[in-house]
């Protein structure tokens, strides 16, 4: 009886006790029928469809730039020396051969750097040889320290007898690689035959410690070397006629620049930076000492076109030419070059001086003079392979008058001028050498 009152109660307030007005109520069963039949009808299906094929065609026909996002470079991805020279290997722009060369040339520069950095704390007293093959004598007893570093290096890359007097272990430069074939150095009178070539023999000519005379004060000094294709005028299958041998050897160094497979240098300064050229672009590696490795820090460095900075020893202003003096005063006139002059920045060290003017651009000069008509730096080793380094960046080399890179060296240590840098620069220098209307 209770539960019937109950229900007749809540019936006889059902519209009154609703809290919707009564048309809604009416209203909410028409709304879903019509969207009943409005899922039911297959035009309204389509027309809802519409919008969602027009994204999917969208999305599908656009790039797909997720994947590019979670694909950045991590910043603890780093690129070695080692895998940069197994990535031409793979892509058959060196053989093994090149780069098992390429790698004792960067193991002997490891060692130079840490000799370098040790110079102040160190005494090679003793190591200090005689007069060496490009005719710098014997230094007093004051630079016994630089002198023989100087010579270390060279002992170093051709892996002789080194060990006992750097600590290090012996055969661990070019020699002991197998690969190569002639070494020619600055610190040796003629080539060196390499006895324990077993394969590739290798042409390797360096300059082991460029600017040797600014390691006691600390200044940045640096090793530079090329590489040329190896030559069957050069056996040591002649070592019974050493003689015989020799004047083959000589002849197969003597290559022009343009023959180098290689070339490169290596900076000793406040970090130790390996920069160098297989003729594909110009890479540098920085050294780092907490894994001990060159890791890739300057991927495909291209020099600027110009650049407002020049490198030359101006102590030897009076003995230039005219043209040369020409030339220099007008780098100073600041109305021909909007206002400011040019910058002079010279340290001496030709890897140092060469270095600044590939990154920021500008041009580094060594002309010759009434005293040294041909200048100091040797061709073979010193400005073939900056050449290679300089124009594989987009810059030039030239001696004022000739592209360095054609000349065929007549003997090791033959002497040549040399400007090379920013390309317009180098030609702005011809120009006035040579008497020509400046490029444009």
């Amino acid at each position: 009886m209770a539960a019937s009152i109950a229900t007749v109660s809540m019936q006889r307030c059902g519209a009154a006790c609703s809290t919707k007005p009564a048309g809604q109520v009416l209203v909410v069963p028409a709304l879903r029928s019509a969207a009943a039949a409005f899922r039911a009808s297959p035009a309204a299906a389509a027309r809802r469809a519409a919008p969602l094929r027009a994204v999917v065609a969208q999305a599908v026909a656009a790039p797909a730039a997720t994947p590019a996002a979670t694909s950045a470079k991590s910043q603890y991805e780093l690129q070695t020396l080692t895998t940069w020279l197994l990535d031409l290997e793979k892509n058959a722009v060196i053989d093994n051969e090149l780069a098992a060369v390429i790698s004792s040339i960067a193991t002997a520069c490891k060692q130079i750097g840490s000799l370098v950095n040790r110079a102040g704390i160190s005494n090679p007293h003793g190591l200090a040889g005689p007069e060496n093959g490009a005719g710098r004598g014997p230094e007093e007893a004051g630079r016994h320290l630089k002198r023989g570093l100087r010579k270390l290096p060279a002992q170093q890359w051709d892996g002789a007898g080194s060990g006992a007097a750097a600590g290090l272990g012996p055969g661990v430069g070019l020699a002991a690689c197998g690969r190569t074939g002639v070494i020619a150095s600055e610190e040796e009178d003629l080539p060196v035959a390499v006895e324990e070539t077993f394969s590739g023999e290798y042409v390797v000519v360096f300059d082991p410690l460029d600017g040797s005379s600014n390691i006691d004060a600390g200044i940045s000094v640096g090793s530079i070397f090329g590489i040329y294709e190896p030559s069957p005028e050069c056996s040591i299958e002649d070592m019974d006629d050493p003689e015989e041998m020799m004047k083959k050897c000589v002849l197969n160094v003597c290559q022009a620049g343009n023959e180098l497979l290689c070339a490169g240098y290596t900076l000793y300064s406040s970090a130790t930076i390996l920069v160098l050229t297989v003729g594909k672009g110009v890479y540098g590696f920085t050294f780092d000492p907490l894994i001990g490795e060159f890791i890739l820090s300057h991927p495909n460095i291209r020099i600027p076109d110009k650049g407002k900075i020049y490198s030359f020893n101006e102590g030897n202003y009076q003995m230039w030419s005219e043209e040369q003096k020409k030339y220099i005063d007008s780098l100073k006139y600041p109305e021909k070059w909007g206002g400011k002059p040019y910058s002079s920045r010279y340290i001496g060290s030709l890897v140092g001086d060469f270095h600044r003017t590939l990154l920021y651009g500008g041009i580094y000069g060594y002309p010759g003079d009434a005293k040294n008509t041909n200048g100091k730096l040797r061709l073979l080793y010193e400005c073939a392979p900056m050449s290679m380094i300089a124009e594989q960046a987009g810059g030039k080399g030239s001696t004022g008058f000739q592209r360095v890179l054609d000349i065929v060296p007549e003997a090791v240590h033959q002497r040549v001028p040399l400007f090379c840098g920013s390309k317009w620069e180098v030609e702005y220098l011809e120009s006035v050498l040579q008497g020509k209307p400046e490029p444009k």
